[in-house]
């Protein structure tokens, strides 16, 4: 017995030594990493910027520090990280042009795509080349890559080129298998959020409103490849509608969508050429991360770049990954304002929004803010209702013309799974209360009448709010204010035309304005929130972080309804969100 003891208590020891080892080399590991990479190595002469377009495209990146000792799943492109190398590669003497690598991209939202077209196009003034190549250009890869003085295709390469879609789900008949029943309250006839589980297609006026912002963000990209290409919008249309996505390679030369086939090496062959490199192999190429550098500034001073994007939530759950929480963001909203070193406030807003209680928070912290100092606006892909909401407060709006924006709406819904919990699984319930309404909200039955008027009534009040903020804060009457909402979505370039957005601008515009706005010309940016230490990340690494990765990966456009799906139950009450997830197919 006790050499049994003895055995394991040595096990044990021994189980603990290696697992130690394990940790403190892995520690060790990943601060080599880290440190590596805060240490940006020079760039050398005749140096090649290349940007990799493959992987999902997101507002910003942040490194987890287990996927650099492990190994991502998919790629990330940070499109804060993306903009800031191509404007520092156009300023810096030993870069000769950019490579455009193009794969299987992901855009977010056709503004994303947009925003790095417009970093490449500002690029192209400083006289050097931008070469693009690919095995496979998706509709977005190709609509980025277009601005290339030479576009190359591999012999046997794809370019996919069918128009744009949108294909939301429909839950209704699945959660009436499942015994549920969802009981929706909305106002306006375009908040069609709730349609998913009260229809099983889209209403007439959600597929007008689809329709209206599909083909202006359709127009805009067929005019900016037509300029870039010197192709017609009217025959890039017929090509689409020819479905040359599997066309020959040949035919994409032919047709000037492509300027020549190469393979790889050769590909290598002309870059070493364009750089005079005599060996192909020795090619100097740099990467997005190698020109993340900021210049030195003088000055404490600077203009607040604060990145908002994700689900609008009061705070922030474990299972939830990019959020906008009302409760993080009013605080380092009021931060901002009373830094003295902050002249100016630019708010990036990526949303499709989310709670309208948090809605109302943020919307008043901007408000606060913006009595302090200038606040300007940047819609990136999304700035619809709980998006727009927050925006409104601010003095001034800049959008792409492809953001989706508006949506001035609000709806509510609550789950009644009595079906499922009584007739399916054999459930029963009873209750004493001391009020008429002390259980509501339970799953386990309907609302009366009584509530259900309770439950519009609130609603309606809620929308009423979010009209009167619109109408104060871009001037207008509430019953203009009225003519635009009712859920409509427009597109940024609609949002112009009828007062909702102040001009075109991306974030750079929204920077120039903001400056020009607070005297402050010449300051540096600073972007909000500061990424945490690579230390603080990886103790907040949490396996969920693995399986949201996993199923973005899996699920592609899908993956946001169906994370709403599952979170139905734990929203506010009050919603002020877009239609669903635009499910663009792009």
């Amino acid at each position: 017995m006790k050499d049994f003891i003895k055995y394991c208590l040595a096990s044990i020891t021994g189980f603990l030594i290696v697992a130690f080892l394990f940790l403190f080399v892995g520690i060790a590991i990943l601060s080599g990493i880290m440190i590596a990479g805060s240490t940006q190595p020079p760039i050398t002469k005749n140096s090649i910027l290349k940007i990799d377009l493959e992987g999902v495209l997101e507002e910003r990146y942040t490194d987890d520090p287990l996927s650099l000792l492990f190994g991502e799943s998919y790629r990330s492109i940070g499109l804060e990280q993306v903009r800031t190398a191509i404007k520092n590669a156009k300023h810096n003497p030993n870069i000769k042009g950019i490579y455009l690598k193009s794969g299987q991209l992901l855009a977010g939202s056709p503004a994303m795509a947009e925003e790095i077209r417009h970093a490449l196009l500002d690029f192209k003034q400083s006289g050097k080349f931008i070469v693009a190549y690919g095995d496979t250009y998706t509709q977005t890869g190709y609509y980025i890559c277009s601005v290339a003085d030479q576009l190359i295709l591999n012999h046997s390469g794809q370019i996919a080129w069918q128009g744009l879609a949108s294909e939301p789900i429909f839950y209704k008949d699945l959660l009436q298998k499942l015994g549920i029943k969802m009981q929706v309250f909305k106002v306006g006839n375009y908040k069609s959020a709730v349609e998913p589980f009260t229809n099983t297609q889209m209403s007439a006026a959600n597929k007008e409103q689809i329709q209206s912002y599909l083909g202006c963000i359709w127009e805009q990209i067929l005019t900016d490849i037509s300029v870039s290409r010197g192709i017609s919008k009217d025959t890039l249309n017929q090509y689409a509608n020819d479905f040359l996505s599997f066309a020959p390679a040949e035919q994409y030369v032919a047709c000037g969508m492509a300027d020549t086939l190469m393979y790889i090496d050769e590909v290598k062959q002309y870059l070493a050429q364009k750089t005079n490199t005599s060996n192909p192999e020795k090619l100097q190429i740099a990467s997005i991360t190698d020109l993340q550098e900021q210049p030195l500034t003088t000055t404490p001073e600077h203009i607040a770049v604060y990145y908002a994007f994700g689900d609008i939530v009061t705070q922030q759950e474990d299972w939830q990954q990019q959020v906008i929480s009302s409760e993080t963001v009013c605080k380092d909203l009021n931060a901002l304002r009373i830094d003295p070193n902050v002249k100016a406030v630019v708010i990036r807003i990526n949303s499709g929004g989310g709670s309208a209680y948090a809605s109302e928070q943020i919307w008043h912290a901007i408000r606060e803010l913006q009595q302090e100092k200038p606040v300007v606006i940047s819609m990136g892909g999304m700035a619809a209702s709980g998006g727009y909401y927050m925006a409104c407060a601010a003095g001034h709006i800049l959008s792409e013309p492809t953001t989706l924006t508006g949506s001035i709406g609000i709806f509510g819904i609550i789950p009644d799974a009595s079906n499922l919990l009584q007739d399916k699984l054999g459930l029963n319930f009873d209750v004493v209360k001391t009020n008429d309404h002390a259980d509501f909200g339970s799953l386990s039955r309907p609302f009366n009448p009584a509530e259900q008027q309770i439950m519009q009534n609130y609603v309606e009040q809620g929308y009423k709010l979010f009209i009167k903020r619109v109408a104060e804060g871009r001037k207008m009457s509430e019953e203009k204010v009225k003519n635009l909402a009712e859920g409509r979505v427009w597109t940024g370039r609609q949002a112009i035309t009828n007062g909702l957005a102040d001009g075109i601008g991306d974030l750079d515009d929204a920077v120039l304005l903001a400056a020009q706005l607070s005297n402050a010309q010449g300051c540096p940016t600073q972007s909000y929130p500061t990424p945490k230490p690579w230390y603080e990340l990886l103790l907040e690494t949490r396996k969920s972080d693995y399986i949201h990765t996993c199923l973005s990966e899996q699920l592609g456009i899908y993956y946001h309804s169906l994370l709403f799906l599952k979170s139905i139950n734990r929203q506010n009450y009050l919603q002020a969100r877009i239609p669903y997830e635009p499910n663009i197919q792009n």
